[in-house]
């Protein structure tokens, strides 16, 4: 026997039929709850599918900003040929060596390096006569995230490109690296060279862009 209660619920669900479906289709009241269910279904599928989407995208941007990849560079085992006769000729603290590998990059949160076909330019404001030598030695160029400072970039660099032997002592390998400022903005620069024997050169840090001329010479 129906309560008051179920009466006033069947009559509920009366009134709403009667408010959404067509004059005459109140027999068709299965397939229009069904039809409603069908829907909710279809919604809830899509947010849980948005979810999931978002949540991957989050994670993978998340793993590229938390572990920024430096690639290691095994300097003992590149080419350890000398410089070439060719004139311009570069000298590292005098003495006469090939560039074997240029690491560039900003300064900053924000920075950001320049269009590709600026970065002659930018050589040349580096060291004159360097973009000659980039032509002429063919060094590998590695283009490297912003770095927040001088002092770290430094370390990152001999860390990731360490020279064999005692930090390059007794080997034909030196290295350089420090900042240097064009077109208003600064950065950073690390170049390893290798001479045509071994020598004591080392490792060297640049201070201020006018040291710069204290380590590296292009000469014709």
């Amino acid at each position: 026997m129906k309560t008051r209660w179920d009466q006033a619920i069947v009559l509920a669900f009366s009134d709403v039929e009667e408010q959404l479906l067509p004059e005459g289709a109140q027999s068709r009241g299965v397939e229009f709850w069904a039809l409603v269910a069908g829907v909710a279904i279809g919604w809830l599928l899509l947010g849980i599918a948005i979810a999931v989407l978002v949540r991957k995208l989050r994670r993978r941007s998340g793993d590229v900003d938390a572990r920024p990849v430096l690639c290691d560079l095994r300097v003992a085992e590149l080419p350890s040929d000398g410089p070439p006769v060719l004139s311009p000729r570069l000298e590292f603290y005098g003495t006469p060596v090939r560039l074997a590998v240029v690491v560039l990059a900003p300064v900053g949160r924000q920075g950001q390096l320049p269009p590709e076909g600026l970065i002659a330019s930018l050589w040349e404001a580096f060291v004159p006569g360097v973009g000659k030598i980039v032509e002429l030695h063919k060094p590998s160029l590695l283009y490297w995230p912003a770095q927040l400072s001088s002092q770290g970039f430094t370390q990152l660099f001999f860390h990731h490109l360490a020279l064999p032997g005692d930090r390059g002592r007794g080997t034909p390998w030196c290295s350089v690296a420090g900042k240097f400022d064009w077109m208003h903005r600064s950065y950073l620069i690390g170049l390893v060279c290798c001479a045509a024997f071994s020598n004591g050169l080392g490792q060297a840090t640049v201070q201020h862009q006018g040291l710069w001329l204290d380590v590296l010479r292009v000469r014709d």
